[in-house]
């Protein structure tokens, strides 16, 4: 773990197993002045490299040429296509969430290397509505989760056949059909930050958020693991489809990115080590940090929302007093 010399992990000696170097940078296309080169490279490790966002759109693609519905069938609400649809989402969730699962926690083959928290995760708890963390975190992904992601998705490819939603053709609007595709993580960013911040509001908290903070340690079931209501907030940045033309792919990219990338995202290791290097980013500190000490960190790198309106922990020691003195003045009131 390399550090800067002023900068050591935030929290207590021994709080985290990794930290990454800090401070955490916010997108370079948020930043001042302009740095080309940083551009250049944040576009590069997300979309033509090995990660996420290239393999979501290689995944979407070959749904839609194997596993999706035409836009005739999806006309006429039918149990059967809807069916198809909840059982690929199904099994979209449990080979990426189960598989994490395996890999990192259940058979530990990485060990500790990169690995946020310390400890495992928890095998029992009074908060776990079954129990144990993961068997709680599995329900609520499987029943909840992947219900309303497939309900999301029918909806709006209901929509489209029908006319109540515009469909782009990828042939006659190529660079329209890209444009769309690269700023989709950027959308789902922002609202996304917003949506995180009303569920900090004490009552949509109790009601709905405080299900998904069980998780202080987290692994790849905790990402979906909420309560229905937030379930539908969360899926619904796709309605923005209703008025920005989409063609299916783009539907199922964006669904897929908000479901698979919760997985990968409370994943709890920073990457997956193959030959010693970190060869596919996964879980980021950033976001660790907010399941540790809640009230920072609402959004993500993608868009600076943080940075601009004070809640930002760049993992330094400064901003670990900066939010310390934030939830002072919020228990205060």
């Amino acid at each position: 773990m390399t550090m800067q010399p002023d900068a050591t992990p935030p929290g207590r000696p021994g709080e985290w197993n990794h930290a990454p170097d800090v401070p955490i940078a916010v997108s370079p296309f948020f930043s001042w002045p302009p740095d080309p080169r940083r551009m250049a490279r944040w576009v590069g490790d997300r979309w033509f490299a090995l990660a996420e966002n290239a393999i979501l759109a290689v995944l979407a693609t070959l749904c839609w040429a194997f596993l999706q519905p035409s836009l005739e069938t999806t006309a006429t609400l039918a149990p059967g296509w809807i069916a198809g649809i909840w059982l690929r989402n199904m099994v979209l969730m449990i080979v990426v969430a189960g598989g994490l699962h395996l890999y990192f926690h259940r058979h530990r083959r990485q060990g500790d290397r990169l690995k946020f928290d310390p400890r495992e995760l928890a095998k029992k708890g009074r908060m776990f509505t079954f129990g144990g963390q993961v068997a709680d975190n599995v329900f609520w992904t499987l029943a909840s989760g992947v219900s309303v992601w497939t309900a999301f998705e029918v909806l709006m490819f209901w929509a489209m056949a029908n006319g109540y939603a515009p469909v782009m053709s990828a042939r006659e609007n190529p660079v329209l059909f890209a444009l769309v595709l690269f700023l989709t993580p950027v959308w789902i960013s922002f609202h996304f930050y917003w949506i995180h911040r009303a569920l900090h509001w004490p009552p949509l908290y109790r009601l709905a958020h405080a299900l998904h903070h069980r998780n202080v340690n987290v692994g790849p079931w905790s990402g979906l693991s909420m309560h229905p209501v937030e379930h539908l907030l969360f899926f619904s940045s796709v309605l923005v489809h209703v008025v920005v033309a989409a063609h299916p792919i783009h539907i199922l990219f964006h669904m897929q990115h908000q479901a698979l990338t919760a997985a990968t995202s409370h994943t709890g290791f920073e990457g997956l080590v193959i030959r010693d290097r970190n060869r596919l980013a996964l879980g980021t500190f950033h976001h660790q940090m907010h399941h540790r000490y809640f009230e920072c960190n609402y959004g993500n790198l993608e868009v600076p929302w943080d940075k601009w309106f004070g809640s930002f922990h760049d993992g330094t020691q400064a901003a670990h007093a900066r939010m310390k003195e934030r939830r002072r003045r919020i228990a205060n009131g």
